[in-house]
């Protein structure tokens, strides 16, 4: 048996022959070696591809077992997105952070970069849309590269499973860990659309810091919105998740270029960009600084915030372009005015109501300024600003156009005895005149004959809330603001005057912008509901008010506007409008300081002009004269209009002393009545009517709406031809200046 070349063993194998030393056998050939290699790599990827077909295999079949394990994927943790409030372009105007302190922004697919994305999906997951949440190629290559290497070269997370991983807030390397984000990934493709899935990695992909989706990286990293990326800053973004703190550009600048520029020379393996594009993208400066997000307009956002809490994304009607210039309009030209004062302006569109510009405050950090007081909304005495209402309504009844004459010289009250600012007096001088120099003793007189409550009423009626000091009635004292108004009132009420008398309602929410042109086009009735006085009376104001004069170095006549100063300097106040805009300005102490010297014409007006600049180079026209505006002169007036009578001004007087007459009255139609007027077709006019009065001074003048129509010197009757049927405000002046007035319905 010693010779034999085998032998059998114990259990009657055949045992192997005895080797020789190793020193005694020919070296292996190179072929022999390559062959060895190419059988060990043979069993290494079989094994792989047996190990990848066992897991892919075990997560598949386990899904119906596993998911009613884990439950329903967690989506109700995407929706815990950041409040934000935006433009009325959707622009970023302010964002405030989740209850766990995190920024997640609003976004989906089309509000991205496309270019972003095409590189997301190429560095990511290339077959992102063919496979159902898992995919078993890349789970091969993984593992194939796993065995060769010895460590992790590739990953074979897809998107899916990085949504998982980001639904379930767990980031686990282990086996059970990667199977359980398959499962999930296989749940969210049968539940989501791939677009879907998309716009939740957008949303709460991780980013460095508290930073999660690609809207609050961009702004951060970028202060730019995702839809305007560059190349080398959408590969930035495609980067970031993978590491996102040992990336982050304000922290680790080199390491985020570094991924940036891999992901670059990916994107041009896989066709998204060219070449040339790379290298420009690799030029690109990395950022190392984190920005503040935008906190444009924060008192209206936080008001919204407060009014509507369960809304997440709060449209405005703002413009954010308009509203950042105004405010740092603001925040600059009001430290030169005087300390500790704040500023407000409030811009809108009176074709439409929408506001376009809210800015509370000069600087809303600044606690010196008051800055958190929103003095848009505070409740401030207006000044002069309502003297052009007041001498509207006189105009609208009759009692004064625009170049009567008026005395401007000491009148006591009873108790209330104005003066005017400058503490003058300037005798005789025309309505016109009184208005456009802000005179106190001419409105006075002015509002004692329209009456305190008449006054108020109409501003009540228009939607406005004036305030009066508590326990008190209208009174003269409102010529001069003894009454409480806030900015946003008084720009809308200046609406009046461009609108034809009919203020619009001023809207700052995009929801409520359709309910406002709606109302806008509903009828005749609806619209006398609100009007504040007829367009005649509305076209003289702004006649007056077109030739204020404007502040040093600014145009004269492309807007009409007024000022107005409040008891001791508190408030300066400064409101115009041009044929399309309206913009309200204030400069105060929000504390109700007093400031010597603050007035609207230095302080707001300048403010209100360069807002005007902001807005735009050109003016939209000031509306012209409508029919039956009387545009002559003093001499030419009718005699009740020519002069304005002194306050008690009630009797005519005779060689032998006074003499009673009986007071002027519309005897036909009653005030209130409706009357039935004949129409011979649609397009006609009514037939005409014949209005009747009572007593008076002869001659007697008729007004419709305020706009005269006929002197009856030696009759106390009118025939008036009415232009169509509706509401009409009917006014008699006797040769006194004595007014009766009715309202009618013609039908």
């Amino acid at each position: 048996m010693a010779g034999s070349d085998e032998s059998l063993n114990e259990n009657g194998g055949a045992a192997r022959a005895t080797l020789p030393p190793a020193s005694a056998l020919p070296p292996p050939s190179t072929a022999d070696a390559g062959r060895r290699a190419a059988r060990t790599h043979l069993r290494a990827a079989l094994f792989a591809v047996a190990g990848a077909v066992a897991v892919a295999g075990a997560a598949f079949l386990s899904l119906e077992i596993t998911q009613h394990r884990l439950g329903p994927p967690p989506f109700a943790a995407a929706d815990d997105l950041s409040t934000i409030v935006v433009d009325r372009n959707e622009r970023l105007l302010r964002a405030f952070t989740t209850k766990d302190d995190r920024w997640r922004l609003p976004i989906s697919t089309k509000d991205v970069d496309q270019r972003y994305l095409a590189m997301l999906l190429a560095f990511e997951d290339r077959r992102f849309r063919s496979h159902a949440g898992v995919d078993p190629r890349a789970l091969l290559r993984a593992t194939t590269q796993l065995v060769r290497n010895g460590r992790i070269v590739s990953g074979a997370s897809t998107l899916t499973m990085q949504v998982a991983r980001l639904l379930d807030r767990r980031h686990e390397r282990t086996g059970t860990g990667k199977l359980r984000q398959m499962v999930r990934a296989l749940q969210i493709e049968r539940a989501k659309s791939k677009d879907e899935i998309l716009d939740l990695y957008l949303r709460m992909a991780l980013f460095g810091g508290n930073l999660e989706g690609v809207r609050a990286a961009s702004l951060a990293y970028f202060g730019k919105e995702p839809k305007r990326l560059s190349v080398g800053e959408a590969a930035l973004l495609v980067a970031l998740p993978q590491s996102p703190e040992a990336r982050r550009p304000d922290r680790h600048p080199h390491a985020a270029r570094t991924a940036r520029d891999r992901v670059l020379a990916r994107a041009v393996e896989e066709g998204v960009i060219k070449p040339a594009e790379a290298e420009r993208a690799r030029a690109e400066p990395v950022g190392h600084v984190r920005r503040a997000f935008p906190m444009l307009a924060p008192h209206l956002a936080e008001a919204e915030i407060a009014a509507l809490p369960a809304t997440t994304i709060h449209r405005t009607t703002l413009d954010r372009t308009l509203q950042q210039s105004l405010e740092a309009l603001a925040r600059e030209q009001t430290p030169l005015i005087g300390e500790r004062l704040s500023s407000a302006i409030v811009v809108a569109d009176h074709l439409t109501g929408e506001i376009l510009a809210h800015v509370g405050a000069a600087d809303y950090l600044d606690p010196q300024r008051f800055g958190s007081i929103d003095m848009v909304t505070a409740v401030r005495s207006p000044g002069s600003t309502l003297k052009p209402l007041i001498y509207g309504l006189a105009f609208d009844l009759g009692l004064a156009h625009p170049e009567t004459l008026i005395e401007d010289r000491a009148t006591r009250f009873g108790t209330y005895t104005p003066k005017n600012f400058d503490e003058e007096f300037h005798g005789t001088v025309t309505i016109r005149s009184a208005l456009a120099s802000s005179l106190n003793i001419p409105a006075v007189k002015v509002l004692d004959k329209v009456g305190p409550g008449r006054m108020v009423s109409r501003l009540r009626r228009a939607g406005f809330k004036p305030e009066l000091p508590e326990g008190s009635e209208p009174a003269l004292p409102l010529a001069l603001g003894g009454l409480g108004m806030t900015l946003r009132d008084l720009a809308g009420l200046y609406t009046a005057f461009p609108r034809g008398g009919e203020p619009v309602p001023l809207v700052h929410r995009k929801a409520d912008v359709a309910a406002q042109a709606m109302t806008l086009r509903r009828g005749q009735q609806v619209k006398r509901s609100r009007r504040i006085m007829s367009p005649v009376a509305a076209w003289y104001i702004t006649d007056i008010l077109k030739d204020a004069p404007p502040p040093a170095s600014a145009r004269a006549g492309r807007i009409a506007y007024k000022t107005g100063t409040s008891y001791g300097y508190r408030d300066a106040w400064a409101i115009g409008y041009d044929g399309r805009y309206v913009v309200a300005a204030w400069v105060g102490r929000p504390d109700n300081a007093s400031t010597p010297g603050l007035m609207g014409r230095n302080a707001a007006a300048p403010l209100l002009f360069d807002a005007f600049a902001r807005i735009s180079e050109t003016r939209e026209r000031l509306p012209s004269p409508p029919h039956g505006a009387l545009q002559v002169s003093g001499a030419d007036l009718p005699p009740p209009l020519k002069r304005f009578p002194e306050p008690g001004e009630t009797r005519s007087t005779t060689a032998s002393g006074p003499l009673l007459e009986p007071p002027v009255v519309i005897a036909f139609p009653p005030d209130r009545s409706e009357v039935e007027v004949e129409v011979a077709s649609v397009d006609a006019a009514p037939d005409p009517l014949l209005l009747k009065a009572e007593g008076g001074a002869l001659p007697l003048t008729w007004l419709a709406d305020g706009r005269p129509i006929g002197i009856a010197p030696h009759r106390r009757d009118l025939v008036w031809q009415p232009q169509a049927r509706g509401f009409y405000k009917l006014s008699v002046i006797d040769a006194k200046g004595r007014v009766d007035r009715v309202t009618v319905r013609l039908k």
